[in-house]
This record gives C-alpha cells, structure tokens and sequence, in this order.
C-alpha cells in the first residue's frame, strides 16, 4: 500500500486535489492496490491561523511517507515570497528534489495556441534545476526605504548541481528521440551562464547518441512559441526553467494542462508531484477549475511509484476525456466543470 501525503493548500487547490485523487483511488483500486491517504491543512490559512505554513515538525512527518501530492500555494493578502518560501521550497530543498520535471503535451480535441503544422505534434519534456540556481537565499537589502536603498541577490550555481540534472535530461533524451536543448545565457551573465553550458556540455560528451543545442533564453522562448513541435528535452535553470515550462504549456492549451514532479532521482527521500498553475484565486471556490494538471501530477506519482501501468491508463482515460468540449473545462474552450472533468476520467478507466 502506497502512503501519500496530500496537501491541497489554497485557492483551487482545495477543489482539484481530492478530484484528482478519486482518479487515483479508482486506477489503483482497478489493479488491486490501494493508497492510504494522509490530508494536511497546510498553507496560507494555516500561516494566518499560526504564523507558519507548515507545522515546526512538518519536513519530519512528511520523510514518513511515500510521496507527497500538492494542491497549490497562495493567497491574495499574503505576499508569495511568505507563502513560496514557507512551505514548497523548504520541502523541495529538505528532500534534494533536485529534478523538477514538467512534460508538455498536445492532445486530440485541444487545439494548440500557436500556429503549428497540420501534422505536427508537441510532445517535450522540460527539465528544471530545482535546489539552486537563481533561486537562492544568499542576498539582502540595505537602507530599507532610504533613497539609498538597494538588493543583492546572490544565484548559487555548483558542479554537482548542474552536472546532476543535466545527467537526468541526457538520460530521459535517450530514452525519447535523442535530443537535448540547453536555455543559457551566457552572452550577457559572464560568470554563471558559461559555467552552466561547459558542465552541460561535459556531459553531453557521455551521450554521444543524443544530440546537443544550447540557445540563449531570448531566442529559445521565440522558438518555443513559433515551432514547440521541435523540442524533445529542455533542461534549463531554475528560473529558465519555470519560465520555459509555463509558456510551453500555453502553447498546447493552458496551465490546467501543466503537470510537474518534484524528483530526487536517487529515492533517499519522498518526491512530492504538484499541477503548475496555482492557487487561481479568481476561479477559487466556483467549481470551475480544471483538474488535469493535478490528475496528470497523480499519474506521473504513481509511475515513480512503482506503478506505471496504473500511470498509463491513467493517461489514457485524461486523453480520452478531452476530446470533447463536453469533458473540457472553459480554459480549454470545453463546458464542463471539475466535477464533470473528474468523473468523466473515472469513467473512462473503466473503458480502457
């Protein structure tokens, strides 16, 4: 039996959580296993209600389990450097996920966002740094609210950092259609960016099989958007990375399609998988929200589980689902609602 903590945390996390873990429920029930579920109240109410995201003890109690699944963190009145930096970040970091794995897909029934041709197909999978990079704690300010005022904010890149991620994206190019983009920019940040494609490259040398291209950010988000079909494996930094990700996904759709999984490769430590898109106070509590992202979050969950062909038909039944605006959520120009969404992948694992 599988122990999953679940967080749904804020805003439409709290409605496509528990969708998607029906969904997981009836695929592991129709294989005969099952997952013993543990649901934590975690996030911004508890910061208001405590003055902390999570509990003193929370890294503690969630080393007890097998994997984490996350809603969303957010809320309007409370600053998103508070809500990020109590509880994903810390998690992430105490656990070494150091792979944050976002894949990008174009299914039937939902018609791209940008101008591709008619038999092409978008199918990447992006890999994200995730433990360092531009997303350190090493900085400051000085004379807060003086004219002298002025930030340092410090990125921290290491060899091992860069040489283990980049290690992962070379090993799942491998296994795809052999072919691995680097974002950089290494033109206009002298010290860290060179750095980054010498180590990339570095590895690269182990791959001979999968081929290498490293394009500066600009011109890389221009290409991503003009022929996404082209990309197989992007690995990029933890800032490129999060940026990169979320225009790929509105490229085939919306972010209630971006999926994600926060990885420790070597399994010392729980992985914990979350949809990309947030908390979306606009749409919170109307029952709207598209469930995908999270469901498609469950099924990457229960591949690094053990259980991939549990993933598999899981994935069936989400693409299934979506060939139709009956089963598709506004953002996806469908009609549907959570619920509708929810129960119409239940019924479609019945049917694969």
């Amino acid at each position: 039996m599988l122990t999953i903590t679940a967080i749904p945390g804020d805003g439409i996390g709290t409605e496509v959580l528990p969708a998607a873990a029906s969904v997981l429920d009836a695929a592991m029930g129709l294989h005969g296993h099952e997952i013993s579920w543990t649901w934590v109240d975690w996030g911004c109410d508890h910061l208001v209600a405590t003055g902390a995201m999570m509990p003193a003890d929370g890294i503690q109690r969630l080393s007890e389990c097998d994997a984490i699944f996350l809603g969303a963190v957010g809320r309007p009145d409370v600053p998103d450097h508070e809500s990020l930096w109590g509880l994903l970040i810390p998690i992430r970091r105490a656990f070494d996920q150091y792979v944050n794995l976002r894949p990008v897909i174009q299914f039937d029934g939902v018609p791209p966002r940008v101008a591709m041709p008619e038999d092409a197909r978008v199918d990447m999978l992006i890999v994200r740094e995730n433990t360092e990079g531009e997303y350190s704690e090493i900085g400051g300010r000085y004379g807060r609210g003086t004219p002298r005022e002025f930030a340092v904010q410090e990125n921290v890149f290491t060899r091992t950092g860069i040489e283990r991620v980049a290690r992962y994206a070379f090993e799942r190019a491998s296994e795809r259609r052999g072919h691995v983009t680097s974002a950089t920019k290494s033109n206009g940040i002298i010290h860290t960016m060179p750095f980054w494609d010498e180590i990339v490259a570095d590895v690269g040398r182990v791959f001979p099989s999968v081929g290498l291209r490293s394009v500066l950010i600009d011109a890389l988000a221009a290409e991503m958007v003009q022929r996404p079909q082209s990309f197989d494996v992007v690995v990029a930094s933890n800032l490129f990375g999060d940026i990169l990700s979320d225009l790929a996904a509105a490229t085939v759709g919306s972010l209630g399609l971006a999926p994600s999984g926060n990885i420790d490769p070597e399994r010392r430590h729980p992985s914990m998988f979350e949809p990309v898109h947030g908390s979306a106070p606009d749409i919170a509590g109307r029952g709207i929200a598209n469930p995908v992202a999270a469901i498609w979050s469950g099924a990457m969950m229960l591949a690094h589980l053990g259980h991939p062909e549990v993933a598999d038909q899981v994935m069936s039944a989400i693409a299934a689902s979506l060939r139709s605006p009956a089963t598709r959520t506004a953002d996806l120009a469908g009609t549907a609602d959570t619920a509708t969404v929810t129960q119409a992948v239940i019924s479609e694992l019945g049917a694969a």
